[in-house]
């Protein structure tokens, strides 16, 4: 039987499926989380998160599931999703509504109203809303409200960002999981659920970008004034450097990986002229000896193309140089040594990786880059516990819309 009081959340990547369980530690009112354990195996079937296999997407996560619960000794029978690809995209609404109460006092309803009606976008056929994010308010003319609750007035209207995907891809994603058993809390955009855990409230109020760097993709998620100002993604992750490297030494892509994993490094000047590595001590039948410079310039190269092009999203907002908390990378490929000290020479910014903060753990995977994704989307979850078990309100966190999991549940002859 499913413990109830365990969240999961399960990032379903390019190269991993990652999963992480943890719980809401006892007498915290701000939710702080304590992971009981995390695990990943090699993902098929996933092609920069969308499902191009169904089957195989199934086995993935149905394997990752199995290693987790035997880590935990703990079944869990529903978790938080991430959702990323190039089909998700974000774009601006307003709702306006009239304060119900005769004597104009604005309620919790007023807002769910008016959040409700920022839904009622031209949103595509073919695409679902994931969220809708409140940015501010403004009641008969004053903006910039944070919170109208308890406010008077006669009109009350909100700022949304919307957040939308693709319907084939959402409902592929979501159909992988059901299939494994377990049920759907949330989907969650995979950049905000890692920027839940290794960006402060402070960092997002003066200015920051959260760059996740995956596999086959990296993700980009800047905020300024506490608020989601923009999204990107980028084609381009930490397989394209192992694919150089393979192309640049003629090796095969599993010594190129293994190259890149214990030998590489986003600085040349790392390396000396005579500083060298046998790849037969890396799985290959003869001997040859290849230049850690000449490796490095390699991936140098490519850091660099990523780089550019993280800029280039920061110039579409005109934030390229101007982001007071600076980046903050995470993500697997956020591993590569010399990368930090590459991104503050190309974007110009303030760089720092990313760890999950504020929790606590039994396990070593709380510090590894590559599951801050999952780790949020655990941290999201206990963020979802009512009001009454955890404080918190409208602003305290967003709320992603659970509409797509709903329609998909029904297929499914599931209810929640």
């Amino acid at each position: 039987m499913a413990d109830d009081s365990l969240f999961a959340g399960i990032d379903i990547g390019s190269t991993a499926v990652r999963i992480a369980v943890g719980q809401k530690m006892p007498n915290s009112d701000r939710g702080q989380v304590h992971i009981i354990g995390a695990a990943e195996t090699v993902s098929e079937g996933i092609n920069r998160g969308i499902i191009n296999s169904i089957e195989d997407a199934v086995s993935s996560v149905s394997a990752c599931i199995e290693k987790v619960e035997r880590v935990t000794g703990l079944p869990f029978g529903s978790a938080w999703i991430s959702v990323s690809g190039h089909h998700v995209s974000m774009l601006e609404s307003k709702g306006v509504v009239a304060v119900s109460r005769p004597d104009g006092e604005i309620r919790d309803e007023d807002v769910e109203r008016a959040v409700d009606a920022a839904q009622t976008v031209a949103t595509p056929v073919n695409y679902e809303i994931i969220h809708v994010i409140p940015k501010s308010f403004a009641v008969d003319g004053q903006t910039d409200v944070r919170d109208p609750v308890g406010m008077s007035g006669i009109r009350l209207e909100v700022s949304t960002q919307i957040i939308q995907g693709l319907s084939s891809h959402i409902k592929n994603l979501t159909k992988c999981v059901y299939r494994t058993g377990v049920n759907i809390e949330k989907l969650v955009l995979g950049s905000l659920a890692a920027a839940e855990v290794v960006a402060t409230s402070r960092q997002k109020e003066l200015g920051v970008a959260v760059v996740n760097i995956g596999g086959a993709s990296t993700n980009l998620a800047v905020f300024e004034h506490g608020d989601l100002l923009h999204i990107g993604m980028i084609p381009l992750g930490s397989d394209h450097v192992t694919a150089d490297i393979a192309i640049g030494l003629r090796t095969s892509i599993d010594v190129a990986e293994r190259v890149k994993l214990q030998h590489a490094s986003a600085t040349p000047k790392s390396f000396g002229k005579g500083d060298s590595i046998d790849l037969k001590e890396l799985g290959i039948q003869d001997s040859e000896e290849v230049s850690l410079r000449y490796v490095s310039q390699i991936v140098e190269a490519r850091c660099e193309e990523i780089l550019e092009k993280i800029d280039k999203e920061l110039k579409i907002i005109n934030r390229s140089g101007l982001l007071p908390a600076g980046v903050v990378l995470t993500g697997g490929g956020a591993k590569l040594p010399g990368l930090v000290e590459l991104a503050k020479e190309k974007l110009r910014l303030p760089v720092s990786l990313g760890y999950p903060v504020g929790m606590t753990s039994i396990t070593d995977r709380v510090n590894d880059l590559s599951f801050s994704t999952a780790i949020g989307l655990v941290q999201w979850g206990i963020n979802d516990l009512p009001p009454d078990t955890r404080r918190g309100g409208l602003f305290a966190r967003y709320r992603p819309v659970d509409m797509v999991s709903k329609g998909i549940k029904k297929l499914f002859g599931q209810t929640s």
